[in-house]
């Protein structure tokens, strides 16, 4: 039985790669900064841990095979100084992991050869110093995932939900591999036993590149709803859409912010090797909306 260690865990995907990986009979120790707050699997040990606190990570001591680096600072009240933050949080860890000797770090940064936003290139920097620093490094990059949880999804499903007439900025026309939450999970379970994964990056994304405006019709497709008509306004730069999108939808607006200033980033999958290594084929674009539909409804 491996003992992997999952940081983040209090977040949508890292709370459900605990249930995944214990489903599987690994010994799964997930960390949150507030342990109390975490919904998970009984069968996953429950510890506390800061990233910006280095003691916190030596507490846990060692005996760790893997572990999964799913933490970020984006949206947590941090304003625009989280790109910082999530530096020196990238380093105390991949510095502890090499201490403990773990021997594999498997992290989940973002899709995009040239990124436009401070989140993407935070995410980026994050996985170059646990590349630098820390263990062999399983590198997945990734563009919107869809599922329930997602903010991406959610902001996208929100947009289409309460605006019957839709403003048009030339974002709309940035293409993008989106990729379903449930294979973005299989993933990372599978890597802790692919020994090619080991060491290398991995981008990962569905067979389908999409504009998000065709995205937008498929989400009101799934929904049930009218395509919704839109007013072509090419001077909407994404920091203003960002701001423009806080009003119209209920979704965190330190998150939501970030991830659409990065729209204009083409977030495509321009290297399929890596998920060659792995024995499954990610599922479409309107198979993973109605996945995630589903999900919401089903209030998990």
């Amino acid at each position: 039985m491996k003992r992997v260690l999952v940081t983040g865990a209090s977040g949508y995907i890292g709370g459900l790669l605990c249930t995944q990986l214990a489903a599987r009979g690994v010994d799964v120790t997930a960390t949150a900064r507030r342990p109390e707050q975490l919904r998970v699997d009984p069968a996953v040990t429950v510890r506390r841990a800061d990233m910006l606190a280095p003691e916190s990570l030596r507490e846990l001591g060692d005996g760790f095979e893997a572990a999964y680096y799913l933490v970020h600072s984006m949206g947590r009240g941090n304003a625009g100084g989280y790109e910082s933050l999530d530096a020196q949080a990238a380093d105390n860890f991949a510095r502890y992991a090499r201490a403990a000797g773990i021997r594999q770090v498997i992290y989940l940064g973002g899709l995009g050869d040239k990124p436009g936003s401070q989140h993407l290139r935070s995410r980026l920097q994050v996985g170059e110093l646990l590349r630098d620093h820390g263990p062999a490094l399983t590198w997945f990059r990734a563009g919107m995932v869809v599922g329930a949880g997602s903010e991406s999804f959610r902001t996208l499903r929100y947009l289409v939900e309460r605006l019957p007439i839709m403003l048009a900025p030339a974002w709309l026309d940035t293409p993008t591999q989106a990729i379903a939450i449930r294979d973005v999970l299989r993933y990372l379970a599978d890597a802790l036993t692919v020994e090619a994964a080991r060491g290398r990056e991995i981008q990962i994304g569905s067979s389908e590149i999409l504009t998000y405006g065709t995205m937008l019709d498929e989400m009101a497709d799934a929904l049930g709803l009218r395509r919704r008509p839109r007013i072509p306004v090419p001077l909407l730069t994404p920091w203003l859409s960002s701001h423009w999108i806080g009003l119209v939808t209920p979704v965190d607006a330190g998150v939501a912010r970030p991830l659409v200033e990065g729209l204009s980033t083409d977030t495509t999958v321009t290297d399929p090797s890596g998920m060659a290594l792995f024995d499954f084929t990610p599922m479409g674009f309107q198979e993973a909306l109605r996945e995630a539909i589903e999900e919401e409804r089903a209030g998990r």
